[in-house]
């Protein structure tokens, strides 16, 4: 796995707990916690720093990655804004994951595994998702959907529809614009 996503993780760690925290899961799961973003890292570090963050937090695996993935989100945009700059919604930004955002990726990190999606317009603005990838982080996924809804200022709901936990996950993802906060 890349760098840049336990970058991601260890900065929504941070700002939902603190730093102290995430030393300590770090100290839990026996891993020194040196992420570069360009560097290659096993999967199981993702899975220990779950494992050792479930007791100190009281959530279930994959409720913690889902929260963390939404918490992630706005890291990963604002590292790679230009991924996100032609996106008017989130079901704009899903689609564009597989023919812009994984290539882009793939340029900068030659070597990543990024997973693949495919889409289908349903009624009633959903868009089902299905996520394909032999990490099986439809959790992970779950949650930076629900982070682009916020960065997008929408409501959204996911819906499994099937496969959860599984290498292919498939979503059902209705997404709704808030009305504008402000002065």
């Amino acid at each position: 796995m890349k760098g840049v996503i336990f970058n991601a993780v260890e900065d929504a760690v941070v700002d939902l707990y603190s730093e102290d925290v995430w030393d300590d899961l770090l100290e839990a799961a026996q891993l020194d916690g040196h992420y570069t973003s360009l560097g290659n890292y096993d999967d199981a570090d993702l899975s220990a720093l779950v494992a050792a963050a479930c007791p100190m937090t009281g959530h279930e695996p994959d409720e913690l990655v889902r929260v963390l993935g939404r918490h992630a989100f706005p890291h990963l945009a604002g590292r790679y804004p230009e991924l996100i700059a032609d996106a008017d919604s989130t079901h704009d930004f899903l689609r564009q994951v597989n023919d812009i955002i994984h290539p882009e990726v793939l340029k900068l990190h030659p070597d990543a595994r990024p997973p693949a999606f495919d889409f289908e317009d349903r009624p009633d603005n959903v868009l089902r998702v299905t996520y394909r990838s032999e990490r099986r982080l439809g959790a992970l996924a779950e949650g930076l959907i629900l982070g682009a809804g916020d960065r997008f200022n929408e409501h959204v709901e996911v819906t499994v529809v099937s496969g959860h936990g599984e290498a292919v996950t498939v979503f059902d993802v209705k997404a709704t614009r808030l009305a504008p906060t402000g002065s």
